[in-house]
């Protein structure tokens, strides 16, 4: 199976950046806990919102990309549908629950912060599924 179709050169190239993002964005997640029990919370908070949080945008937006070069019918490909809601999700987390702690350490920014994290873990877990599996019907011919 392939990771990106060969569709095109174009599809290709969005392909590999939307996957090298998505690392960007998910990647630093996985030492959040660990800095955060170090007390590193307005730190965590400032990595998320100047490296973490835009990478995620930018997934949305390589993502969109290759459904456009691929001429994926969006609303007929429910798996992709869900994961757009999931992005959203993920987005509304980052900036309602990590964001905060970029100006408060307190414990409830604290909080908060791990709620949200716990959160994009999980919202991650179920987007890669839907990725991979593409359940409900395939993107491949």
């Amino acid at each position: 199976m392939l990771a990106v179709l060969p569709i095109s050169n174009t599809y290709q190239v969005f392909g590999l950046l939307h996957v090298i993002a998505a690392i960007v964005a998910f990647g630093p997640l996985f030492v959040y806990p660990r800095l955060q029990r170090a007390g590193e919370t307005t730190a965590i908070a400032a990595l998320h919102m100047r490296l973490v949080f835009p990478a995620l945008i930018l997934v949305w937006v390589l993502g969109m990309g290759m459904a456009g070069i691929g001429k994926y019918n969006i609303a007929e490909t429910w798996w992709m549908s869900i994961s757009i809601v999931i992005w959203l999700a993920m987005t509304l987390v980052s900036w309602f629950l990590i964001r905060p702690a970029l100006n408060d350490a307190g414990d409830g920014a604290r909080s908060k912060m791990a709620a949200g994290i716990g959160v994009t873990h999980l919202l991650l877990v179920v987007t890669l599924w839907l990725m991979i599996f593409q359940p409900g019907g395939s993107t491949f011919n």
